[in-house]
Protein backbone atom coordinates (compact mmCIF):
# COMPACT_ATOMS: atom_id res chain seq x y z
CA UNK A 1 0.00 0.00 0.00
CA UNK A 2 1.37 3.40 -0.98
CA UNK A 3 2.08 5.93 1.77
CA UNK A 4 0.34 9.23 0.96
CA UNK A 5 2.20 11.23 3.57
CA UNK A 6 4.08 14.27 2.40
CA UNK A 7 5.98 17.04 4.10
CA UNK A 8 3.53 19.82 4.94
CA UNK A 9 4.13 23.32 3.58
CA UNK A 10 4.56 24.61 7.14
CA UNK A 11 7.45 22.20 7.72
CA UNK A 12 9.14 23.23 4.49
CA UNK A 13 8.80 26.88 5.54
CA UNK A 14 10.25 26.22 9.00
CA UNK A 15 13.24 24.54 7.39
CA UNK A 16 13.58 27.37 4.89
CA UNK A 17 13.63 29.93 7.71
CA UNK A 18 16.20 27.90 9.62
CA UNK A 19 18.39 27.62 6.52
CA UNK A 20 18.19 31.36 5.86
CA UNK A 21 19.12 32.11 9.47
CA UNK A 22 22.08 29.77 8.96
CA UNK A 23 23.03 31.72 5.81
CA UNK A 24 23.02 34.93 7.85
CA UNK A 25 25.19 33.34 10.55
CA UNK A 26 27.64 32.03 7.95
CA UNK A 27 27.81 35.47 6.35
CA UNK A 28 28.73 37.04 9.69
CA UNK A 29 31.64 34.62 10.02
CA UNK A 30 32.89 35.19 6.46
CA UNK A 31 31.91 31.75 5.17
CA UNK A 32 30.58 33.21 1.92
CA UNK A 33 30.56 30.06 -0.21
CA UNK A 34 28.27 28.34 2.26
CA UNK A 35 26.18 31.49 2.63
CA UNK A 36 25.34 31.07 -1.05
CA UNK A 37 24.62 27.37 -0.54
CA UNK A 38 22.23 28.04 2.34
CA UNK A 39 20.46 30.86 0.46
CA UNK A 40 19.85 28.45 -2.40
CA UNK A 41 18.59 25.80 0.01
CA UNK A 42 16.24 28.26 1.73
CA UNK A 43 14.69 29.29 -1.59
CA UNK A 44 14.48 25.67 -2.71
CA UNK A 45 12.57 24.68 0.43
CA UNK A 46 10.17 27.62 0.08
CA UNK A 47 9.42 26.53 -3.47
CA UNK A 48 8.89 22.97 -2.24
CA UNK A 49 6.42 24.36 0.32
CA UNK A 50 4.55 25.98 -2.54
CA UNK A 51 4.62 22.68 -4.43
CA UNK A 52 3.35 20.73 -1.39
CA UNK A 53 0.52 23.21 -0.89
CA UNK A 54 -0.47 23.07 -4.52
CA UNK A 55 -0.20 19.32 -5.21
CA UNK A 56 -0.55 17.80 -1.72
CA UNK A 57 2.59 15.75 -2.27
CA UNK A 58 6.35 16.13 -2.18
CA UNK A 59 8.14 17.36 -5.26
CA UNK A 60 10.66 15.18 -7.02
CA UNK A 61 14.16 15.21 -5.56
CA UNK A 62 15.66 18.26 -7.25
CA UNK A 63 17.76 21.30 -6.46
CA UNK A 64 16.78 23.10 -9.67
CA UNK A 65 14.94 26.28 -8.71
CA UNK A 66 13.83 26.98 -12.28
CA UNK A 67 12.31 23.51 -12.55
CA UNK A 68 10.35 24.06 -9.32
CA UNK A 69 9.06 27.46 -10.44
CA UNK A 70 7.86 25.95 -13.72
CA UNK A 71 6.19 23.02 -11.95
CA UNK A 72 4.10 25.33 -9.76
CA UNK A 73 3.53 27.73 -12.67
CA UNK A 74 4.74 30.66 -10.60
CA UNK A 75 4.87 34.06 -12.26
CA UNK A 76 7.87 35.82 -10.75
CA UNK A 77 8.39 39.57 -11.02
CA UNK A 78 11.41 40.24 -13.24
CA UNK A 79 13.78 41.15 -10.39
CA UNK A 80 12.99 37.89 -8.58
CA UNK A 81 13.15 35.85 -11.80
CA UNK A 82 16.57 37.25 -12.71
CA UNK A 83 17.89 36.68 -9.20
CA UNK A 84 16.49 33.15 -9.05
CA UNK A 85 18.22 32.31 -12.34
CA UNK A 86 21.50 33.68 -10.96
CA UNK A 87 21.14 31.79 -7.68
CA UNK A 88 20.28 28.60 -9.53
CA UNK A 89 23.44 28.95 -11.62
CA UNK A 90 25.59 29.32 -8.52
CA UNK A 91 24.36 26.07 -7.04
CA UNK A 92 26.63 23.58 -8.80
CA UNK A 93 29.95 25.44 -8.41
CA UNK A 94 29.23 25.98 -4.71
CA UNK A 95 28.32 22.34 -4.11
CA UNK A 96 31.16 20.90 -6.16
CA UNK A 97 33.92 23.48 -6.62
CA UNK A 98 36.77 22.71 -8.98
CA UNK A 99 39.13 24.74 -6.79
CA UNK A 100 37.97 26.29 -3.57
CA UNK A 101 40.60 29.03 -3.85
CA UNK A 102 38.90 30.32 -7.01
CA UNK A 103 35.52 30.54 -5.28
CA UNK A 104 37.06 32.29 -2.29
CA UNK A 105 38.43 34.96 -4.63
CA UNK A 106 35.07 35.35 -6.39
CA UNK A 107 32.78 35.50 -3.38
CA UNK A 108 33.51 38.77 -1.63
CA UNK A 109 31.58 40.26 1.26
CA UNK A 110 29.88 42.96 -0.81
CA UNK A 111 28.63 40.52 -3.47
CA UNK A 112 27.34 38.04 -0.94
CA UNK A 113 25.66 40.73 1.15
CA UNK A 114 23.64 41.66 -1.94
CA UNK A 115 22.80 38.01 -2.55
CA UNK A 116 21.66 37.62 1.05
CA UNK A 117 19.42 40.69 0.80
CA UNK A 118 17.90 39.52 -2.49
CA UNK A 119 17.27 36.10 -0.97
CA UNK A 120 15.50 37.73 1.97
CA UNK A 121 13.27 39.72 -0.41
CA UNK A 122 12.46 36.66 -2.52
CA UNK A 123 11.65 34.53 0.53
CA UNK A 124 9.37 37.25 1.90
CA UNK A 125 7.57 37.48 -1.45
CA UNK A 126 7.16 33.69 -1.65
CA UNK A 127 5.85 33.39 1.91
CA UNK A 128 3.08 35.86 1.14
CA UNK A 129 1.87 33.53 -1.60
CA UNK A 130 1.93 30.34 0.46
Amino acid sequence: MKDNKFKLPEEWLKQSSYDFETAEALFKTGRYIYTVFMCHLAVEKSLKAFYAKMFKKDSSKTHDLIYLVKKVELELPSQHRDFLEDLNGLSVPVRYPEKIANLLKQYKKENIKGLLNKTRELLSWLRKLI
